[in-house]
């Protein structure tokens, strides 16, 4: 169900507050989507995994691993040396098992890492992509994750026809929210960033990407409280159906 009003009264006051779901169809043309990884890969079984390795430690190190990823792709992108999100998340995740005194042999690294290569999409995502393009709405990947994990997760999913080429950030080598990553949307797309709906699974993308010009939507499946940065979403929902309902309305 979409999230309303009052679940944002706790987060931010009246004037910074989205509207939870409503269509952008009547108020400007929508022609294409770019989605972040997340609202469409279900990443939990790379946590569950973690927990399974490492009984009753799985979820701090799950905490530790997923906070120092996303530093490290601000660090390296900030700091002028870009690597892949394949090799940030493999260094984020050693700092992580010594941050939390966790000893990770080779060989459990290397189980966790691969774990991301059978990761599959979320439970609504299918019904709700074909009704987008049925819609005629292009649809592609803009997102950290390298070509060969957005790759993978189409595959294990049955997605194969629904996306243009994956704008993996190693295009730029500049990792979102930097402005280079979201410019991959309107040069590949061909059109104008206001027909655009960029899809965020994280608060601090999606308002990188209304910082940069998108409407955003949220999939919000956290129910996180909205960032503190000046910007809100167009729209939020917990679910892929309530984006389906803020493009076509």
């Amino acid at each position: 169900m979409p999230i309303n009003r009052r679940k944002f009264v706790a987060f931010a006051t009246a004037a910074l507050v989205a509207p939870a779901v409503r269509s952008f169809a009547a108020e400007r043309p929508i022609e294409a989507i770019a989605f972040d990884g997340f609202p469409i890969t279900d990443p939990r079984p790379v946590f569950a995994k973690a927990e399974e390795i490492f009984p009753g430690k799985g979820a701090a190190l799950s905490e530790a691993w997923r906070t120092r990823l996303f530093e490290y792709t601000w660090l390296r992108t900030l700091g002028g040396h870009y690597v892949d999100f394949w090799q940030v998340t493999e260094e984020s995740l050693v700092f992580a098992a010594k941050a939390s005194g966790i000893e990770l042999a080779a060989d459990q690294r290397d189980e966790l890492m691969q774990t991301w290569l059978t990761l599959k999409a979320w439970p609504d995502v299918a019904p709700a992509l074909k009704q987008l393009k049925t819609a005629g709405i292009r649809m592609a990947f803009l997102a950290n994750l390298t070509e060969t994990m957005l790759d993978a997760v189409v595959k294990n999913s049955g997605l194969e026809g629904f996306f243009e080429p994956h704008l993996s950030t190693d295009r730029v080598e500049a990792f979102k929210p930097d402005p280079r990553a979201y410019q991959m949307g309107p040069d590949a797309f061909k059109l104008p960033k206001e027909q655009i709906v960029f899809a965020a699974f994280a608060g601090w993308d999606a308002a990188g990407a209304k910082w940069f010009g998108y409407p955003t939507f949220w999939v919000n499946r956290s129910n996180a409280p909205v960032e503190q940065l000046g910007v809100v979403p167009d729209g939020v929902g917990s679910g892929m159906a309530d984006l389906v309902k803020f493009v076509l309305g």
